[in-house]
């Protein structure tokens, strides 16, 4: 019998429970994100090193939402997962000095952090509401400032709240070197691994609202490379809207530089029947990236009882006009889902293909990969 628990044994033991903890939750309620949905902690005062130099970065992010409105107090805006108007404005979050390419840093507590600090973490410092026309001015004015008059558009999946998808939108921006306008739709997801029936109503009533939002993005700025990036759940919006939008505004695909689909949890056979053939054009490249040690697009195919377009292995999704790339060899969370924002070959490849436009075949660190049914590229081991 053990009388008592050392600290390096009740260490072991919080990250065992810890684990089996989540793996039960993913199992149970189909879970499929690993994005932190605690409630936000207090920021802790931030410190400067001598002569005044920050120890943190900070960076705007612009965003469109349809979320409600929680409350307005000391300037500052909470989003909540109800439905409403599309509303806009700017997020400040600051990136820390010793930032590692791929991390999402957050207070844990097995470091014994209650509180973020923007030394130690990617924190949500700020949100500014904005009236839609000075949005516009003000997105427009820092797309004008970029090279090639740039911005990307960030599309997050279930289980986020608006807080992680500014947090994860900088972090993108951060570590791509991204110099265009880093910019995020947040549309209701509930943030809680419970609340997948609902998100799945919510993406569904968002993608109307989604296509304005893109649509005014063409006609009031100059944006003349524009990147948009879906992850899971948020490719059945992206998806969805572009398609509506481009057989609305065939030109528009001169300014849709890259349409990145990243872990789609979307039908596979309704994703190659339906939705694929409205995407593909010569002048939008389409990269769809896959993994078969997701685990929550697992869950997700056995809650639906059909694979998702984002599973790779037998299920790989192959179709002419669109790159697959299977990202399975690179995948480090426990639930191997955020692997597009975590990974740095996968962030390596995302730079590539942003700055370069290049085809697989040319882009470092991918393997071709030949089948009956076409072909696909594997990152190298």
């Amino acid at each position: 019998m053990i009388d008592f628990i050392t600290p390096t044994q009740l260490s072991a033991a919080m990250r065992l429970a810890l684990w089996c903890l989540l793996f039960q939750t993913l199992i149970l309620l189909q879970g499929c994100s690993r994005e932190d949905n605690m409630a936000t902690p207090p920021v802790a005062a931030s410190t400067n090193f001598p002569g005044g130099t920050p120890t943190y970065a900070m960076l705007r992010v612009f965003y469109g939402t349809d979320r409600n409105v929680i409350s307005k107090s000391g300037g500052r805006v909470v989003y909540g997962g109800d439905r409403a108007e599309v509303s806009y404005g700017t997020c400040e979050v600051s990136i820390p000095r010793d930032h590692r390419m791929g991390e999402l840093e957050s207070p844990s507590i097995l470091k014994l952090e209650f509180r973020e600090d923007p030394e130690k973490h990617v924190v949500l410092l700020r949100i500014s509401a904005q009236e839609k026309g000075v949005f516009f001015a003000d997105l427009g004015a820092r797309i004008k400032a970029s090279r090639d008059k740039k911005a990307f558009v960030f599309i997050h999946g279930y289980n986020v709240t608006f807080e992680d998808a500014a947090r994860r939108t900088a972090q993108i921006s951060y570590d791509l070197g991204f110099d265009g306008a880093p910019v995020f739709y947040s549309w209701p997801s509930q943030g809680t691994f419970e609340g997948y029936p609902v998100d799945e109503t919510n993406i569904e009533w968002t993608q109307a609202n989604l296509k304005l939002f893109l649509e005014d993005f063409l006609n009031k700025t100059d944006a003349e490379s524009i990147y948009l990036i879906a992850h899971s759940m948020g490719n059945r919006a992206l998806t969805k809207a572009f398609a509506l939008l481009i057989a609305q505004e065939p030109l528009a695909r001169k300014k849709f530089r890259e349409l990145i689909l990243t872990a789609p949890d979307i039908d596979a056979a309704v994703f190659k029947r339906d939705i694929a053939p409205q995407l593909r054009g010569a002048e939008t490249l389409v990269t769809l990236y896959a993994s078969s040690a997701d685990k929550a697009l697992a869950a997700s195919k056995r809650f639906h009882g059909y694979p998702r377009a984002g599973d790779a292995g037998d299920n790989i999704v192959l179709v002419a006009g669109i790159d697959t790339i299977d990202a399975t060899a690179v995948d480090t969370s426990f639930l191997g889902h955020s692997y597009f924002a975590e990974s740095s070959s996968v962030l390596a490849d995302i730079y590539l293909l942003i700055r370069e436009g290049t085809h697989p075949n040319k882009r470092l660190g991918l393997s071709p990969v030949t089948t009956p049914s076409g072909q696909y590229w594997v990152f190298k081991k």
